[in-house]
C-alpha cells in the first residue's frame, strides 16, 4: 500500500536555505539584527528563528543530554511536543526542560478505549463558527465508534460525533493533511460456517470521509466486491486518490473526486435530519452517519501496477513511482518508472545488494524536494530524478550524496592456521550484524532541515547507539549524539527529533520505555 506519510501529492513547501551559494557562519547577534529588519514578514521571521536555533544547536558548548525516562505497559506516542501514555489517557508536554504532566483523562472502559488519534492545527485564513475551532485539537476514535474532538492542552471534550452502530471503525488517516481525513473500518470477514456454506459478503469495508474545520461529514463509502472486484484485501484514501490492493498483488487507483461527483446521493450536515436516517439527526446515537456514497457503475482506473508485497509509492518531480515487480527474480530490487507512460528511468533499478535480516528501504523524501532516500545497513543514498516534464526522453536517477559505513576489516571466508590447514567459515556474517557498525534508521526534521541517522556499533556486544545529524542537502555531518541506553536490535525502536528535543521509544518484551534528550549548555 501507499504509506500515509509518503503519498503522491506535494505538501506545503518546507524551509528553504536562508543563504545561497558559499556561506559564512553568522553568529546569533548578527542573525537577530537581520531578523529585526525582516520582521514584517511572518514566514521570513520564522525562517530566521529556525536558522538561529540551528546555529545554537551546533555550537561547541551545546549537547543533547538525557533528562527523563518513563516506562509504560502500552505503546507510547509522540505528536507535536506531547507524549501520550495509556492509550492517550495520560499526556505529557515535552516543551520545557523536563517533560511534565498536562492532563490525565478519567479511566475508560474497554468499549471507550481510544483506538486512534489525529492532531489538528486550525487554519489561519478562515473564520470558524466556534471559538474552540481556532485552537489545535485532537481527534480521537473510540472502540464504541464515537469520534471525539479534544483539547490537546487539557483533554476537555469539545465535540463528539457518533459514527455507526453497524460497522466497526478503527483507523484515522489523513486524506489531505489538516483539511480532510478518513475513518477506516475493519475488514468484513466470513465466519468458518459461512465459508463452509459458500456464503460470501459483498461489502468488504467502509470509509467515512470528513472535513476538519469545521468538523463535518461528507459521508460513508461502501467498498464492495461488485464495485471493485473480487480479491480486495485493503483500501486507503490519500490526496484524493483511492488505492485498492488485491490478492493477486495488483494495486488499482481511482479518483475520489470522480466518485463523489457521480455517486454521492445526499449531502450531510451534523445535527441536521437526513432522509437516509429516517429524518433522524446526523451524528446522533444510535443513528450515526449514513452510507450515502454507493458505487453503482464501473469506475475508470487512473493507474494500475502489479508489485511484490502490494507496495507502490508515487512522488518525485516529474511524477514517478517506485515498486518491486512480483517475480522472484526481482526480489531485493526497486524499480523507478515515470508515471506518464511507465518508462523505466536510466539507473532506475536500485539494488543495495545487501545480505541482512532486515531488507533495505526506499521512499520519496518527505521534504517535498522530489528526491528519493534509499537506506541499507551500510549505506544511505539520497537520489534525485533528473528529467523534464512531458519530455520524450527518459529521466535519469542521479546521486545527490551518499552516507557510508566504513568498517575496519571483514573476517575472511577462508583462513589458514599456523599448521597450514585451511578452515572455511560455516556461515556468512550479515551486513546488519549487531556486532558491526550499522545504519538502523533515518528521520527527517523539517524545521531544521536535518537528517537524523541512527547507527549502532556492538562494541564488546553492548549495542551502543548514536544519532548523527546531517545537512539535508549536502550530507555533511553536523553533530553526533551518543544515546545513554543500550540499543537491542531484537526489539522495536522509534526515534522522534523535534528541534531541541530527541525522543527514543523502545519496546522491551511487553513493556515500552521512552528516553527524552534535551539540548543544554555544557559549562566547561
Amino acid at each position: 500500500m501507499l504509506p500515509d506519510d509518503r503519498l503522491p501529492v506535494a505538501q506545503c513547501p518546507l524551509l528553504m536555505a536562508l543563504y545561497r551559494g558559499k556561506r559564512r557562519r553568522r553568529n546569533a547577534a548578527e542573525l537577530l539584527i537581520r531578523r529585526s529588519r525582516d520582521g514584517s514578514e511572518a514566514g521570513t521571521l520564522f525562517r530566521h528563528n529556525l536558522n538561529i536555533l540551528s546555529g545554537i544547536i551546533f555550537q561547541d558548548n551545546r549537547k543533547f543530554v538525557k533528562v527523563w525516562t518513563k516506562t509504560s505497559k502500552s505503546p507510547i506516542m509522540y505528536e507535536n511536543g506531547n507524549m501520550y501514555f495509556d492509550n492517550y489517557q495520560n499526556c505529557y508536554s515535552c516543551l520545557h526542560t523536563e517533560p511534565h504532566s498536562l492532563y490525565r483523562l478519567p479511566k475508560r472502559s474497554k468499549l471507550e478505549k481510544i483506538e486512534d488519534v489525529l492532531l489538528c492545527e486550525s487554519p489561519l485564513e478562515k473564520t470558524l463558527p466556534s471559538p474552540s475551532d481556532h485552537k489545535p485539537s485532537i481527534l480521537a476514535l473510540t472502540a464504541s465508534n464515537w469520534l471525539y474532538r479534544l483539547s490537546p492542552d487539557t483533554g476537555e471534550e469539545l465535540q463528539k460525533v457518533y459514527l455507526s452502530s453497524k460497522y466497526k471503525f478503527k483507523y484515522l488517516l489523513w486524506n489531505d493533511s489538516q483539511e480532510t481525513f478518513v475513518i477506516k473500518s475493519v475488514q468484513a470477514k466470513e465466519t468458518p460456517l459461512e465459508r463452509q456454506a459458500g456464503i460470501s459478503h459483498d461489502i468488504v469495508m467502509h470509509l467515512a470521509f470528513f472535513h476538519v474545520y469545521p468538523l463535518q461529514p461528507v459521508g460513508i463509502l461502501e467498498i464492495s466486491k461488485k464495485a471493485f472486484g473480487n480479491g480486495v484485501i485493503d483500501v486507503i484514501l490519500s490526496q484524493s486518490v483511492l488505492a485498492v490492493t488485491y490478492r493477486n498483488k495488483s494495486v488499482k487507483m481511482y479518483s475520489w473526486e470522480h466518485i463523489l461527483k457521480m455517486y454521492l446521493t445526499e449531502e450531510l450536515l451534523l445535527g441536521k435530519p437526513s432522509t437516509l436516517l429516517g429524518n433522524h439527526r446526523v451524528g446522533d446515537s444510535p443513528f450515526g452517519i449514513p452510507v450515502n456514497i454507493q458505487i453503482t457503475g464501473g469506475l475508470p482506473v487512473l493507474f494500475e501496477v502489479s508489485c511484490f508485497d502490494t507496495g507502490v509509492q508515487i512522488g518525485g518531480h516529474p511524477w514517478h513511482y517506485i515498486y518491486t515487480p512480483p517475480q522472484k527474480s526481482h526480489r531485493g530490487t526497486h524499480h523507478i518508472r515515470s508515471l506518464q507512460g511507465g518508462t523505466m528511468a536510466i539507473n532506475g533499478i536500485q539494488n543495495m545488494d545487501c545480505y541482512s535480516l532486515e531488507s533495505d528501504s526506499i521512499f520519496f523524501h518527505p521534504d517535498d524536494s522530489g528526491r528519493i532516500i534509499h537506506c541499507g545497513p551500510t549505506a544511505i543514498n539520497v537520489l534525485r530524478i533528473a528529467g523534464e516534464l512531458d519530455s520524450c526522453l527518459p529521466s535519469k536517477i542521479v546521486e545527490d550524496f551518499s552516507l557510508q559505513i566504513h568498517r575496519k576489516s571483514l573476517i575472511p571466508d577462508v583462513t589458514v592456521t599456523s599448521s597450514g590447514r585451511t578452515v572455511k567459515k560455516r556461515f556468512i556474517q550479515l551486513d546488519d550484524d549487531p556486532c558491526q557498525e550499522t545504519f538502523r534508521m533515518v528521520e527527517y526534521e523539517n524545521e531544521l532541515d536535518l537528517l537524523a541517522v541512527v547507527t549502532t556499533d556492538g562494541v564488546e556486544r553492548e549495542g551502543r547507539a548514536q544519532v548523527r545529524l546531517h545537512d539535508n542537502h549536502t550530507g555533511q555531518l553536523k553533530q553526533t549524539i551518543d544515546l545513554d541506553e543500550l540499543w537491542d536490535e531484537t526489539y522495536q525502536h522509534q526515534l522522534f527529533f523535534d528541534r531541541h528535543t530527541l525522543i527514543h521509544v523502545e519496546q522491551k518484551n511487553a513493556n515500552f520505555c521512552c528516553h527524552v534528550y534535551k539540548l543544554i549548555t555544557v559549562v566547561k
